[in-house]
């Protein structure tokens, strides 16, 4: 039943920076600064309240800049928003990473660090310790600029449109072209966005050629062999190797991709196909129109809240909140950033959702996903320190994709027809198989780049292609089409804009069946220890938090497998 009574949070009162203080230069921020790096401490209290003041601070600086990136996002071709999001990385990040060092110090020199809670710090504490074992001075102006230049990714992007049929659209609405049954449209559909990007590509080139000299000279100053093991060391990964990810990788290969061939083989049989091409691969087999759940992003939102809420009253609530307060941007346009994110704001703790709906199945599983992003926000935005409400994409990602899969049997919502609600599960779990190769093939390209920073173009581009085709649609034709091929690993955000944070998805995805299992298995257990695990934001380590959802963090070929019998299982019964 859906709650009409909302209480709308407020940001909590502040204790250590004026109400009214806002974010105009690095000269209003700086006494902040200077006065906690001066500040005495002479007991526990006195240091638990000065971290506590620290996390208030960065609280109301990561929400002014979630806010103008939003702002940017939402529109790549306003100068005004534009420059505002500039001003902060260029301008403000420069003057604070110092002062996040000296302050790092402070605590960890701190006499009273020892007597603080080990348990409720011990995250926290070791995540402190590897930012100072990594930060150098000389990297502050090199992240600086590359922060400017990853930007410069969405302009690019941003800006890309086709014309079909006298339609001027977004790359993502003609995407949807390629549900369409009729195959000449498809292929006229899939060419058109493939020449778009094809003309950009030098220009995406040169940008990823420029990111990533600055990013090896990065882990060059901070004395690591490669880029690779420095963002290894950033991103905290405590809970494992590179060797585990190609491990990983081996066995995506051996249990996942055989799999999928199988079902390209059912695909081109059902279509009648002698060789499926790369617009086979989004229409639906059975010969059926494309699913449309929804016309428009207000009625996707709305469907979207009764879904939370015919789970859980707390679900509900949450994008219902968000929806009251606007916090939420989620058709395509001209001029938006492509791509979709939850963006969490830190001092309010409600977050903000991003992304392109046109009306196609794929909108609605961004949606889910988005909100289950939302729906951890929520459920942290209580947390004493800033920090402890960031966990690790391991984490942060199990939210997102379990509640793709615990929504579903809700989908009704948007299917009434039993048929379409079939179609849309399957389909679904066979974009769940496929996360897989994909972010596989992504991530082995990264270690690849990141280990040979002297690569020329013609070389990155030839071992994408290796890797593409090791994991990726084996029964898929691409005669007359291999000059886009080298290219298409430049559609993929995540490698400018946050490089390494890929490989996280499949890791979540296997945590996510896991969560899904056990929801299927028990609904009310298995909703209550998502919850939970979600809860603890990032106050215990990745496997703890997969233990306290029930599930496993293990990604050996067993493992996989046996999740991967799961979902075909599940397939089956649909």
């Amino acid at each position: 039943m859906q709650t009409t009574d909302l209480a709308i949070p407020k940001r909590k009162p502040r204790v250590y920076l004026e109400e009214n203080f806002k974010i105009e230069s690095w000269q209003t921020l700086q006494p902040y600064f200077e006065e906690l790096k001066a500040r005495e401490i002479d007991s526990e209290e006195e240091l638990e309240k000065w971290m506590k003041d620290r996390s208030e601070l960065e609280s109301v600086l990561s929400e002014d800049l979630g806010w103008r990136y939003i702002r940017m996002t939402c529109d790549t071709q306003n100068e005004e928003t534009t420059k505002a999001f500039q001003y902060f990385v260029s301008e403000i990040e420069p003057q604070i990473a110092p002062y996040d060092h000296e302050l790092n110090l402070k605590l960890m020199q701190s006499p009273f660090v020892n007597s603080l809670d080990k348990e409720k710090y011990k995250i926290y504490l070791r995540g402190v310790g590897r930012a100072l074992e990594i930060f150098r001075e000389e990297n502050i102006p090199l992240q600086t600029e590359i922060s400017t230049k990853q930007q410069q990714y969405a302009a690019i992007t941003g800006a890309m449109t086709v014309t079909l049929d006298g339609e001027e659209m977004t790359l993502q609405r003609a995407a949807d072209r390629l549900k369409k049954t009729d195959r000449a449209v498809r292929e006229k559909a899939w060419l058109a966005i493939q020449d778009r990007r094809y003309e950009d590509r030098q220009k995406l080139d040169n940008l990823f050629d420029e990111l990533l000299q600055l990013r090896n000279k990065v882990a060059l100053n901070a004395d690591f062999k490669n880029f690779r093991d420095y963002m290894f060391a950033a991103l905290g990964r405590f809970d494992y190797t590179p060797q585990d990810c190609f491990d990983f990788h081996q066995s995506i290969q051996e249990t996942i991709v055989p799999l999928l061939t199988k079902i390209d083989e059912e695909r081109k049989s059902k279509l009648g196909l002698d060789e499926l091409r790369p617009w086979d691969l989004d229409v639906d087999p059975s010969g059926k129109k494309p699913l449309e759940p929804f016309q428009k992003g207000e009625e996707l939102l709305e469907k979207t809240v009764q879904v939370f809420y015919n789970l859980d009253p707390f679900l509900g609530d949450c994008l219902a909140t968000m929806r009251e307060m606007g916090h939420l941007d989620l058709e395509s346009r001209k001029g938006k950033a492509p791509g979709g994110y939850n963006y969490p704001l830190d001092e309010i703790g409600v977050p903000f959702i991003f992304m392109n709906a046109t009306s196609s199945l794929r909108d609605v599983i961004t949606m889910l996903h988005e909100g289950g992003h939302a729906v951890h926000s929520f459920l942290t935005r209580e947390m004493s320190l800033n920090a402890f409400k960031h966990p690790p994409s391991e984490v942060a990602e199990l939210a997102s994709m379990s509640m793709e899969l615990i929504s579903m049997d809700n989908w009704d919502t948007f299917f009434e027809d039993e048929d379409e609600l079939r179609r849309a599960k399957r389909t679904h779990l066979e974009s769940v198989l496929e996360t897989f190769p994909w972010v596989a093939t992504v991530d082995k390209f990264q270690h690849w780049i990141y280990e040979h920073p002297e690569q020329t173009a013609a070389q990155r581009h030839q071992e994408w292609v290796n890797i593409f085709e090791n994991f990726n649609h084996k029964l898929v034709s691409w005669d007359g089409l291999e000059q886009y091929k080298p290219y298409t690993w430049q559609k993929q955000l995540h490698i400018y804009e946050v490089p390494f944070y890929y490989i996280e998805y499949a890791m979540a995805q296997l945590g996510a069946i896991a969560v899904w299992k056990n929801y299927k298995e028990n609904p009310a257990e298995g909703l209550a220890a998502y919850k939970r695990a979600l809860g603890l934001g990032y106050t215990v380590s990745i496997g703890e938090v997969y233990e306290a959802a029930g599930i496993k963090f293990d990604f050996s070929t067993d493992y996989i497998r046996s999740l991967a019998d799961f979902v075909q299982a599940e397939m089956e019964k649909i």
